[in-house]
């Protein structure tokens, strides 16, 4: 991920990177679960869903594959599209998030991975959670990972892209 991060211009990103659904899931903001899982607004399930911890709770609720239907297959044209887009995304959630909770505690994960289809399109999901002392780490040895590019980013780390 690092060497994607390296090589893709990521500076000046705004909300024409993001997609118009996501957009549109950004402007509805955050909210609090039953459980105390911070969750975006619009993706919140019509009937709340049993999780084994909060953790789970937030990853399952923020997680989405980020839209690449309209994206060119070449991968020099649809690597930096791709990343621009979920960055894009995570920054303007994250500010969201701090405007709600009043901290800086909500991780974005970024993952980029092949699809498993004969084109073997480079694809991505991105999906949020609050680190808690009491809960397992989303991702325990990012470093470590296999099979895919994956990133944790923080509201911190915006600050460099927009």
């Amino acid at each position: 991920m690092r060497e994607i991060l390296r090589t893709t211009d990521v500076t000046d990103l705004s909300d024409r990177d993001i997609p118009s659904m996501f957009l549109e899931v950004v402007e509805r903001g955050w909210s609090l679960t039953a459980a105390g899982g911070r969750v975006l607004t619009d993706l919140r399930p019509e009937t709340p869903g049993t999780y084994v911890d909060r953790l789970a709770e937030e990853t399952t609720i923020n997680g989405r594959g980020m839209t690449d239907y309209d994206l060119p297959a070449a991968p020099d044209e649809r690597t930096p599209r791709l990343v621009r887009r979920c960055l894009a995304y995570v920054c303007a959630c994250l500010r969201k998030a701090q405007e709600e909770f009043g901290d800086t505690q909500v991780k974005a994960y970024v993952s980029l991975s092949f699809a498993d289809t004969e084109e073997a399109l480079l694809t991505s999901n991105v999906t949020f959670c609050t680190p808690l002392p009491d809960v397992r780490p989303y991702t325990p040895n990012l470093e470590a990972l296999t099979g895919a590019a994956v990133a944790e980013i923080s509201l911190e780390d915006c600050s460099a892209w927009s």
